[in-house]
C-alpha cells in the first residue's frame, strides 16, 4: 500500500502491510538543530507512519528519509539498575554459566552490558561468542532479517542470544504512540520477534518482562533445535489483540487525544501565568511536541543530562535544551517530564524541584 517499503515486509518480506499510524510529516526525531539555526518548514517534512505486516505481525516504520544524526544519550538510572537486574535473572536461569566470550550489538541510546558480563569472567570478542547482547539495538536496522541473521551468526553453536526490546503489546495497550520515530524500524510482538528468529534458525527459549518504559521483554534465543518454555506462550496469550490492525491503530486516536490535551494544558498554564519547562529531551518528545504545537511561548525549555544536546532546540520547534542547572535556577512552576522512568532518579537528584514534577497531563474530551 502507499507508504509502505519497496521490498515489502521488513521482517517477512512479504506482507500486505496494513497503514495503523500514520502522523504526517514530522521533524527528524535524531536531529536536535542549533538554537541559532532558523526553524523552517522544511525542518518538519519528514513522513512518520507504522505498518503492520498480516504475515508475520511486525509492526514497522512506514518509510524514513532522514539520515540519522542522533547526539549519544546519557544513560539512566533506571536503564542501569534494569540491566543489572537483567543480568541476575539470566544467571539465575542458568544461561551465564560464567567464562567464555561476549559480544554486545550496541544502541545509540547509550549504555552497555558488557562491564555486567566481564564482571562475571567473560571476555570481549568481536567475534561469535557464548553470550551476545541486543539490547534497544536491533530496532534501529532497516533490514530486519539481515539483523537477526547476523546476530544469530555472532552466537556460537551453544550460545545464547540476549534481545531486549520495548513491547508492542506495552505500546498499544498503554497508548505508547510517540515510540514512533524515524530510525526505529521495527515493533516487536513476541510472535514477530520468533518469526524473526527462526528464519535466522533460533529458537525463543524463555523470557521475562520489566516495566521500564512502561513495559520491555528481554528474550532468550539459542540455535534450533530447542523448547520454548512457558513463559513464552504465557507472553504469546497475552499479546494476541496486537496482531489485529483495528487494534493497533487505536494509537492514532491516542496520539490525537494526547496532543490535544498537552496543548490545552500548556495554554492553560501560560493563562494562568505559570512557567512550563520540559525535562528529557528525547527522541519520542520530538513528535509529542510538534503535534502539540509547542512552542517557546509555551514551553520555555527542555532540560537534558547530555552535554550533546545542551544549546541546541527541540527539532520543529524554537523550544531551547538547557542543562539541569539551567532548570535548577530557573525554578519553573512546572516540569513535565517526557520519560517517566525518570522520576525516581530526577527527584533523587534535584529535591530542591519537588513538587514541580508532572507526569501525566489530563486529556480533554
Amino acid at each position: 500500500m502507499s507508504g509502505a517499503p519497496s521490498y515489502g515486509c521488513r521482517g517477512c518480506g512479504l506482507g500486505p502491510l496494513a497503514r495503523v499510524l500514520d502522523l504526517g510529516k514530522m521533524p527528524a526525531a535524531d536531529d536536535f538543530p542549533r538554537l541559532d539555526a532558523i526553524v523552517d518548514e522544511t525542518e518538519s517534512a519528514h513522513p512518520l507512519a507504522m505498518d503492520l505486516c498480516a504475515a508475520c505481525g511486525l509492526a514497522q516504520l512506514a518509510e524514513d528519509d532522514t539520515v540519522t544524526a542522533e547526539p549519544r544519550g546519557v544513560e539512566p538510572r533506571a536503564l542501569r539498575e534494569q540491566a543489572a537486574d537483567a543480568v541476575a535473572r539470566v544467571a539465575a536461569a542458568g544461561l551465564l554459566p560464567g567464562g567464555g566470550t561476549v559480544r554486545e550489538f550496541g544502541s545509540p541510546h547509550g549504555g552497555s552490558w558488557l562491564p555486567l558480563l566481564t564482571a562475571r569472567g567473560y571476555r570481549r570478542t568481536d567475534g561469535p561468542a557464548a553470550v551476545v547482547i541486543d539490547c534497544f539495538g536491533i530496532m534501529h536496522e532497516p533490514h530486519q532479517r539481515v539483523a537477526f541473521a547476523q546476530r544469530a551468526a555472532a552466537t556460537t553453536a551453544n550460545g545464547v542470544l540476549l534481545l531486549q526490546f520495548h513491547s508492542l503489546h506495552a505500546i498499544v495497550t498503554q497508548g505508547q504512540w510517540n515510540a514512533l520515530r524515524h530510525g526505529h524500524f521495527a515493533y516487536y510482538s513476541l510472535a514477530a520477534l520468533q518469526a524473526l528468529l527462526r528464519a535466522a534458525g533460533m529458537v525463543a527459549v524463555t523470557a521475562w518482562e520489566f516495566p521500564l518504559y512502561g513495559g520491555t521483554v528481554l528474550v532468550a534465543a539459542v540455535h534450533a533445535p530447542a523448547e520454548p518454555d512457558e513463559s513464552i506462550a504465557r507472553l504469546r496469550a497475552a499479546e494476541t489483540a496486537v496482531a489485529d490492525p483495528a487494534t493497533v491503530s487505536g494509537l492514532q486516536q491516542a496520539a490525537d487525544r494526547q496532543a490535544r490535551a498537552l496543548r490545552d494544558w500548556l495554554r492553560s498554564e501560560n493563562d494562568a501565568g505559570r512557567t512550563v519547562y520540559a525535562y528529557g529531551a528525547a527522541s519520542r518528545a520530538v513528535a509529542l511536541l510538534h503535534l502539540a504545537g509547542a512552542h517557546r511561548g509555551l514551553l520555555a525549555g527542555v532540560a537534558d543530562a547530555s552535554p550533546a544536546k545542551q544549546g541546541r532546540r527541540m527539532p520543529g520547534t524554537d523550544i531551547p535544551i538547557v542543562s539541569p542547572a539551567e532548570l535548577v535556577a530557573a525554578q519553573p512552576d512546572r516540569i513535565l517530564l517526557t520519560l517517566p522512568d525518570l522520576l525516581p532518579e530526577v527527584s533523587a537528584r534535584w529535591p530542591e524541584l519537588e513538587g514541580k514534577w508532572v507526569i501525566d497531563v489530563p486529556e480533554t474530551s
